[in-house]
């Protein structure tokens, strides 16, 4: 009689694989990270369509949902429109608020200013909340290049961001902004999410970012799970040199030189859903028909995946 060894050895791997239930094999094969597409309103924003206008396109596009920006729907209010009727307007599109980019200034040094952008915050977190949004953007908005950013009380702050967070159902995802010269590469966004010492902590990287402050691309490698849910895709080329490029520089993923390809594994390496989020601010897409553009960019990022 054959022990579990010597049945082992006789069988192989490929006949065992067939004595296995059809289920247990697909469970084996299949990919844990399931990518959301998402279009961020800046990448057609140049036409000045207002925030009504974006979700009917990145509905027609064929988006799952759409990052919006508070200051597109502070104008929206402004001009009369009710959080209750852009919420139908959401619902009636069949697509999700994934995430907001906003600018409260509550990383600052200055006590009075922070709590004022903590107040800011807050106030933009039950708004974005009338929406089903779960996100918002945390960048490093005001902070002054000198002196250094203190990593360890950025990570207290992002600590009570988090906690308004929790208060309002509307998480804060931890941005830096490559060209910013204060919070500017990865290392510096992993030790605040390090220092905030919390849960539900997250990073919001974006390729230009991770391009344009030199943090490369390996260090993503040290990301698992949930640490990421959102990421801004683009492109860029490096026949300009780094210094000199900006926003308007970004194109199409997969028309420059990133390395999209080993991005896009290291998200399904991490596991989990992941929202591919395409932000661009590109003049020569900003003069062009604003569906044409979002449907091209779906299918960049579909080709990605």
């Amino acid at each position: 009689m054959l022990n579990k060894r010597d049945l082992l050895k006789t069988l192989g791997a490929a006949g065992i694989a067939t004595m296995l239930p059809a289920e247990v094999l697909a469970l084996s094969t299949q990919k844990k990270t399931k990518f959301r597409f998402c279009l961020n309103t800046s990448t057609i924003s140049g036409q000045k369509l207002g925030i009504v206008k974006y979700i009917e396109i990145a509905a027609a596009a064929g988006y799952d949902g759409i990052e919006i920006w508070l200051p597109d729907l502070n104008t929206y209010l402004k001009e009369g429109g009710t959080m209750t009727a852009l919420a139908q307007r959401v619902k009636d599109a069949g697509i999700t608020v994934e995430d907001a980019i906003a600018f409260a200034p509550w990383m600052v040094e200055d006590d009075a200013q922070r709590d004022g952008g903590f107040k800011q915050l807050e106030e933009e977190m039950n708004l974005l909340a009338q929406l089903g949004c779960k996100r918002i953007a945390a960048p490093p908005a005001g902070v002054k290049k000198d002196p250094p950013l203190d990593l360890f009380k950025a990570g207290e702050h992002y600590k009570q961001a988090l906690d308004l967070g929790r208060k309002t159902g509307v998480m804060p995802q931890l941005e830096f902004w490559g060209a910013s010269g204060t919070l500017f590469h990865l290392g510096q966004a992993m030790a605040v999410a390090a220092a905030a010492n919390d849960p539900d902590a997250r990073l919001l990287p974006d390729i230009y970012h991770l391009f344009r402050g030199g943090s490369g691309f390996d260090g993503l490698r040290l990301l698992k799970g949930s640490a990421v849910e959102i990421f801004h895709f683009n492109d860029f080329v490096l026949s300009k040199p780094v210094a000199e490029q900006n926003d308007s520089d970004r194109i199409y993923p997969g028309d420059g030189d990133a390395p999209l390809a080993a991005v896009v594994q290291l998200l399904r390496d991490m596991g989990g859903p992941k929202v591919m989020s395409l932000e661009l601010f590109n003049r020569d897409y900003w003069k062009q028909d604003p569906l044409l553009v979002a449907k091209t960019g779906l299918q960049k990022l579909r080709a990605l995946v």
